[in-house]
């Protein structure tokens, strides 16, 4: 097999659980070997997953859930593939520049670029949806367009992928990550996954 893709969760305060919890559930649980010995340990996992933050200081998600990332941006691993969520701590980060420097600089080396609900926001404020079709929330639907005048704003889909994936709000990211995985490894593993987790697939992409 060859070497474990990375895949870096970003989390930041106000990070809305799921949408990095779900992704994080899907990508770590995945194995091209079925069944349950295959889960017992990360050995022959194809994806090694990890949180990063612009801090090593412990990060409150929303609902008060407290998490201490693994690591920050300036320890963490090359990427290859990035997941950018939302919350309520994205409008904040629209305006913070490391942040912002940090996805361009990541997006720019990654394999993949994905991002959960407004998390799309974050990526069309650096320029990555440009000329793309993508979601978010329905919620912030009309601040996607406002943010780049170029983008196609697929309101209804579930997730989409035109070069970078993006995906509808909270619950979505999982379906966005199974999706994810079926192009990586095929859909039987992808299947086998969502067994495994006891989750039905929804393929509704636009």
């Amino acid at each position: 097999m060859d070497a474990p893709w990375n895949v870096g969760l970003l989390i930041f305060d106000g990070v809305e659980v799921l949408d990095f919890a779900g992704p994080f559930e899907v990508f770590s649980r995945t194995r091209l070997t079925a069944g349950l010995d295959s889960r017992r340990s990360e050995k022959g996992a194809p994806l090694r997953v990890f949180t990063v933050a612009q801090t090593s200081g412990e990060v409150t998600a929303t609902g008060g859930l407290r998490v201490v990332p693994d690591y920050t941006f300036s320890s963490a691993p090359a990427i290859d593939l990035l997941v950018v969520p939302c919350g309520f701590g994205t409008r904040p980060l629209l305006e913070n520049k490391t942040t912002l420097a940090w996805i361009s600089e990541v997006a720019a080396k990654a394999k993949k670029v994905c991002s959960v609900c407004t998390g799309a926001l974050l990526l069309a404020k650096v320029g990555l949806l440009r000329n793309k079709r993508a979601t978010t929330h329905w919620g912030g639907y009309d601040s996607l367009a406002e943010l780049d005048e170029t983008i196609d704003v697929a309101r209804g889909a579930r997730f989409v992928d035109d070069g970078v994936i993006t995906s509808a709000g909270v619950a979505a990211g999982i379906d966005m990550a199974f999706g994810v995985v079926e192009s990586l490894f095929g859909r039987q593993v992808a299947d086998e996954t969502a067994a495994y987790i006891e989750y039905p697939r929804d393929r509704s992409t636009a």
